[in-house]
Parts: structure tokens; C-alpha cells; sequence
């Protein structure tokens, strides 16, 4: 487990979290964290998941927009947020910290569908952490779902996605509030989501890479089913 110290002068336990995460340990793996945090709104929770009581803590949660750097010749996507300590006291070593996941999405290009991806699902999953869909828990490793059309909105053959453990930064990540690892989310065609629900898809994502269709998301990619 990677932990990285905090420096800063923060006053509370979230405080220091959240200024380790984005100030230390953001920039320590992504180099360039682009133009700034993307947060949340409530027209997202209101249009996407018709809900209007929303609470005001998920506001200060976003996603960064992470450009190309000589390291990583690619865009990254990622949340920031759902590991806040918001309720938590300084736990164990081992003790997760808020959600204990970030979400994360990969693309070879600029993709402004991404960016509303992952703002998607990071209000989805504080939804369902708060118990706003009945007993679904949030998601983790190896849930998978449609989106309900293709993913980038226009004429994309993805139109599923799967969270998986994160290749590129596979660790699991130390706060000053406890531990959290990323996930990260493929593009699945509705083919590929099909076999992998009748076979498996651990072994589907081995193939998916094979093909280069993962862990990049190219929303203009053939199904490889």
C-alpha cells in the first residue's frame, strides 16, 4: 500500500485528507490535474437520477480532467471525493476511508463524454452509499451495467460498462483517514457485456486488452464480440 505523507496545514481530518489526495497524491500519479475540479451539481442529480434532495456535501465532490504528460501519453478521468472521511474518526491502518473507492476512466483522447461519465457515476455511487435505491450497495470491482444508450451519446458500440481494479495504479492508496483504491471503469458493447455475463468476464478483460480495447476507453471502437 502506497502512502504518501501530508505536508499541509490543514484543520480537520477531512481537510488533511482531502488536501493529501488532490495536492500530494493526485499530482505524485497524474502529473498535470488539468483546469480544475469538475463538481458535481444539482442539475446532474435532478435530470439524471430525479432526485431533488441532495445533500450538500456531494456538491464538493468532482472529477479532473487529466491532460496527456510524457509519463502518461493518454487523458485520464478521476474522481475526487468519495474517499472523504466526512463522518469518520482517524482509523486504523487498514480502515477504508469514506466510499474506499475512486472512480477513474482512461481514453486515448480528449473525451468530453468521459468527464460526464464519471461525474455520472460518482453521484450514482454517493446515491446509493446513502441508501437511495433501496439495499444496492455501491459499486465495486466487477459490477457492470448498461448505460441506457451509447456511451459518448451519439453512435458509440459501447453502450455497458464494468469497474474493475485499476491496471495502471493498482494499488490500494493511504490517507491520513485510511485507505482507498481505485476503480476503474471499461466500455463494454452489449455484445461483450452479454458474454461476459454467460462466460466470465475476468476473462474477458484479458481479451479486451489483447485487442486494445482496455484499460483505454475508445468510444469509436468495434465490439470484439
Amino acid at each position: 500500500m502506497t502512502n504518501i505523507s501530508n505536508d499541509g496545514a490543514a484543520t480537520s481530518l477531512l481537510e488533511a485528507a482531502w488536501t493529501q489526495r488532490e495536492e500530494t497524491l493526485y499530482t505524485a500519479l497524474f502529473g498535470d490535474m488539468g483546469p480544475g475540479i469538475y463538481p458535481l451539481d444539482l442539475s446532474l442529480f435532478e435530470q439524471i437520477f430525479n432526485c431533488t434532495q441532495v445533500d450538500p456535501r456531494w456538491l464538493h465532490i468532482g472529477v479532473f480532467e487529466c491532460p496527456p504528460t510524457p509519463e502518461r501519453p493518454h487523458w485520464l478521468y478521476v474522481s475526487s471525493g468519495l474517499s472523504n472521511p466526512w463522518d469518520d474518526e482517524p482509523d486504523a491502518e487498514e480502515e477504508w476511508t469514506g466510499l474506499g473507492r475512486e472512480l477513474l476512466l482512461e481514453c486515448p483522447q480528449q473525451s468530453p463524454w468521459a468527464l460526464a461519465l464519471v461525474r455520472r457515476f460518482a453521484a450514482y455511487q454517493m446515491l446509493l452509499a446513502a441508501g437511495r435505491f433501496g439495499d444496492q450497495e455501491p459499486l465495486d470491482a466487477w459490477d457492470r451495467m448498461s448505460v441506457g444508450g451509447p456511451i459518448d451519446g451519439q453512435q458509440s458500440a459501447l453502450s455497458a460498462i464494468i469497474m474493475v481494479p485499476s491496471e495502471h495504479y493498482p494499488e490500494e492508496y493511504a490517507l491520513v483517514s485510511g485507505k482507498f483504491a481505485f476503480l476503474q471503469i471499461i466500455g463494454l458493447s452489449a455484445a461483450e457485456l452479454a458474454h461476459g455475463r454467460a462466460h466470465d468476464f475476468e476473462d474477458l478483460l484479458p481479451t479486451l486488452g489483447d485487442q486494445g480495447a482496455a484499460p483505454l476507453v475508445d468510444a469509436a471502437r468495434r465490439s470484439i464480440v
